[in-house]
């Protein structure tokens, strides 16, 4: 009998994983929400179908008013499950244009890569460019 415990990670199915939504409502102030989702299904969901859960959400429950002044529309991995963390607290620059997740219907989050215990940043592209040329932070 071996001692090995398998990762909390592959011990969920596919089509019950847990993903960590960061809405990123302000680069340059911090101003992140993490939203769990315990129940998404990586081998039918698109990451537009996410985007577009994530954007009810926020404009129906009332605990996200602070952030629905934004118009989202990109997402991207922040850490996958027993991965390292970016230095970065709001967004991680180090995978940077490899873990953004297109919004076509074409793929699944499966085939882009996206696992249980994925914490993916919801963001505007404009936003991000922006703090990507000078990421400096306010207080």
């Amino acid at each position: 009998m071996s001692d090995f415990e398998p990762l909390t990670s592959t011990t969920r199915p596919l089509t019950q994983c847990t993903l960590t939504l960061r809405i990123i409502k302000s680069f340059p102030y911090r101003n992140v929400k993490n939203v769990i989702l315990p129940s998404i299904d990586l081998t039918t969901t698109t990451p537009r179908q996410l985007l577009t859960l994530m954007q009810d959400m926020i404009n129906k429950e009332g605990k996200y008013r602070p952030y629905r002044g934004v118009e989202y529309d990109t997402l991207k991995i922040y850490t996958k499950a027993h991965g390292t963390k970016s230095m970065n607290l709001v967004i991680n620059f180090e995978k940077d244009d490899e873990w953004v997740l297109k919004l076509d219907d074409t793929k699944t989050l499966q085939e882009l890569g996206v696992e249980n215990e994925t914490e993916i940043s919801m963001f505007k592209w404009v936003d991000y460019e922006a703090f990507k040329a000078n990421p400096e932070e306010k207080w």
